[in-house]
């Protein structure tokens, strides 16, 4: 497969058009990825093929996938009632020196300005190479959507400023969530305690709740060629 960047907006759709239909394996083949067994150990491993076969280069740099083109790439498991199996993570967040953040500059609101949707089957009954992708979404906030993750995020930044990490749980927030994010339960970062003391918690990242998601994929009627 030839080395494949999208030189604008419309080639990237087209190419994730292309792809909506075909297996896993079938993309795989395409790009010459081997298939694991199963994603136990290689939970990026969608990620990686839908990356690859796009051809996304930001990797796991804090730039969006498709930087130039000002575009953020997701893909979305979903069950046959097309309802997302899972939050989507959007980035992490940072618990110390947040003093004069805003959400205009957030990382937040980069990586959501623009984003390309790529629903793909998740249902753990269908084997991993025989899961579909379906048919993409390019995807830009509405004003209204933007005005409730702006909320979201403000109020979850406040309550971190106030030493209240450890009091957020995933109820909080109407589209963004904080849950904890890391490989494992050891891992500890530095953050603001409720007397204004440094302690360690486990680091935190921002995800779209599912209820969000499904809002995303129900306006854009998405659906999968069988």
């Amino acid at each position: 497969m030839p080395n494949f960047y999208p030189s604008n907006e419309q080639e990237l759709l087209n190419r994730a058009k292309l792809a909506a239909g075909y297996s896993f394996a079938e993309i795989a083949q395409y790009v010459n990825m081997p298939i694991p067994a199963n994603l136990n150990k290689q939970k990026g491993w969608v990620g990686n093929l839908i990356e690859t076969y796009l051809g996304a280069n930001a990797g796991s740099k804090a730039e969006r996938d498709f930087a130039s083109l000002g575009i953020e790439l997701k893909t979305i498991p979903i069950n046959k009632q097309g309802k997302p199996l899972e939050t989507t993570f959007v980035s992490v967040i940072p618990l110390m020196a947040n003093h004069g953040v805003i959400w205009e500059t957030s990382h937040v609101k980069y990586k959501l300005s623009k984003v390309l949707w790529i629903p793909i089957e998740g249902e753990r009954s269908i084997p991993l190479a025989e899961r579909k992708v379906g048919h993409p979404i390019l995807w830009t906030p509405t004003f209204e959507q933007e005005q409730q993750l702006k909320q979201d995020w403000q109020e979850l930044m406040d309550m971190i400023a106030l030493g209240q990490v450890e009091k957020i749980t995933a109820r909080y927030g109407t589209y963004l969530q904080i849950r904890p994010k890391a490989a494992n339960g050891k891992a500890l970062t530095e953050a603001i305690g409720e007397n204004g003391e440094i302690i360690l918690t486990r680091p935190r990242g921002f995800y779209l709740k599912k209820s969000f998601t499904l809002q995303i994929l129900q306006n854009s009627m998405t659906h999968f060629i069988n």
